[in-house]
């Protein structure tokens, strides 16, 4: 009898098992490079890697969180990233998605740490609760704390799925009774990425894991260690109604007549401002929308201790933009006054215009006058 091969099978080699086309997997290298921001060579340089690397193992941790960020994943609007993701990312583990469960689940994940000491990536969603000696997150009768430092001790990289795992998110907030914390307090000596959202969005999880697969490092990141391909910039600036906050035009109160004009929602307590995503470039449902577009401002989500910075629904006092202090209704005010301006100057330059024009036709007139 042939033995039985052992070998992981490649990207390319799962998705054309599955039914995909070549045609399929190269839209989706393309999309991916996109994303990523990179040039127009990325896009053979992904596939490539994807057609000659193994499948990575993964062991996929959950915490204290609800599990939208697997959510976001596995409902993102292109199959083939939860296919090439959580099919042929291979993931050895993960409550949510394994079929095992039980003796037979935490067998699984123990194999994945001694077979691949060292090559894994641990993905971890939810914060950890060190509180009470970790007691009120525990699984397989250990707590949440103990698992992530013995799967963190083999893994090649940590990856931080969402706000929870990031930074804390709601758990975290005032009085934090759990004392729940983010992964990257807890771990040392790992390269940590942070892909906060809550959830973050599922393409953008994908590029994360695809930029690893295809250069075999961590994405460049900020000074968070978010990646800067998908953290660089403000929700604010990518914002379409970002000209009416321009122009000093806002919605004071969500069932007003500027709601309904869709003017800025910065006065309601918006925080693009000061929170830095992709939700305005790449959004959600198949790129149809995000929370702005629905008439909803920005909860500033991937920042950290978001749910302790003030009111959710409260103007902020100031952020850096406009001037070190500047803020809504002196934006507004100077929009307003520079209207104003422009439309008084406008109004002169037209009367000296006009005022040139008759002298010269009076001038024409009188030299006229003396040649008859």
């Amino acid at each position: 009898m042939a033995p039985v091969s052992t070998k992981r099978p490649t990207y390319y080699e799962e998705l054309r098992g599955k039914g995909y086309t070549r045609r399929d997997f190269m839209k989706f290298c393309t999309m991916m490079a996109a994303y990523l921001g990179l040039e127009a060579s990325g896009t053979a340089q992904i596939a490539k890697m994807l057609m000659k690397t193994p499948r990575v193992p993964v062991i996929w941790l959950h915490f204290q969180e609800c599990t939208c960020c697997s959510e976001s994943f596995i409902r993102s609007s292109h199959p083939i990233v939860a296919d090439i993701i959580l099919d042929k990312l291979s993931l050895d583990y993960t409550e949510t998605l394994m079929a095992a469960s039980g003796h037979q689940a935490e067998e699984a994940m123990h194999q994945t740490m001694k077979d691949h000491y060292g090559e894994y990536i641990l993905c971890v969603e939810g914060s950890v609760p060190t509180a009470e000696g970790g007691v009120y997150c525990c699984i397989g009768g250990k707590t949440a704390e103990q698992i992530l430092q013995e799967t963190a001790a083999g893994a090649k990289a940590i990856i931080c799925w969402g706000s929870c795992a990031s930074n804390g998110c709601v758990q975290a907030a005032k009085p934090n009774p759990t004392s729940a914390t983010p992964i990257h307090k807890l771990v040392k000596g790992k390269p940590i990425i942070k892909v906060p959202g809550c959830p973050p969005i599922g393409e953008v999880m994908a590029g994360v894991l695809v930029h690893i697969i295809t250069f075999g490092t961590l994405p460049e990141l900020d000074r968070v260690g978010r990646p800067k391909a998908f953290y660089s910039k403000r929700v604010h600036d990518s914002c379409y109604r970002r000209p009416f906050y321009d122009a000093g035009l806002f919605v004071e109160s969500f069932d007003d007549e500027n709601a309904k004009k869709g003017y800025c929602l910065y006065k309601v307590g918006c925080k693009g401002p000061m929170t830095y995503n992709a939700c305005g470039i790449m959004r959600w449902n198949s790129g149809v929308s995000y929370p702005i577009q629905s008439g909803h401002g920005c909860f500033g989500c991937s920042e950290e201790n978001f749910w302790d910075n003030g009111p959710i629904y409260r103007q902020q006092a100031s952020f850096p933009g406009f001037g070190i202090e500047s803020s809504a209704d002196k934006i507004g005010m100077a929009a307003a006054g520079a209207t104003a301006a422009g439309i008084i100057g406008h109004a002169i330059a037209t009367n000296i215009q006009k005022k040139k024009l008759i002298a010269n036709v009076i001038r024409e007139g009188k030299e006229s006058e003396k040649e008859l």
